[in-house]
């Protein structure tokens, strides 16, 4: 699995160095809109009936105040609107940035 070698904070963006040498650019309202969490996505039981979730929100103006690495596979970042639930995979990460 590819990491992170540097994660930084450039303007409204979160930029990513990945080991390979690549980078990749996030902005942080996409990063927001994107999150994983179960609040943002919802969540399905056994039958595949969606719960909750969020749907047609605009997270401009959105802005990333902190992150901290989960393991060795993730990143939780902590938004300007409280948001801080989202565990993001590094395969996530690396797909939303386009590194």
């Amino acid at each position: 699995m590819l990491k992170p070698k540097d994660v930084q904070l450039i303007g409204d963006e979160i930029a990513i160095l990945w080991e390979d040498g690549s980078e990749g650019y996030i902005k942080s309202s996409a990063l927001r809109a994107a999150s994983p969490s179960a609040s943002t996505k919802g969540e399905r039981d056994i039958f595949g009936t969606q719960y909750g979730g969020e749907t047609n929100i605009d997270y401009s103006g959105v802005t990333v105040n902190e992150w901290e690495y989960v393991g060795n596979y993730a990143i939780r970042f902590h938004f300007s609107d409280g948001h801080s639930t989202g565990i993001y995979g590094f395969e996530l990460l690396k797909e939303l940035g386009g590194g």
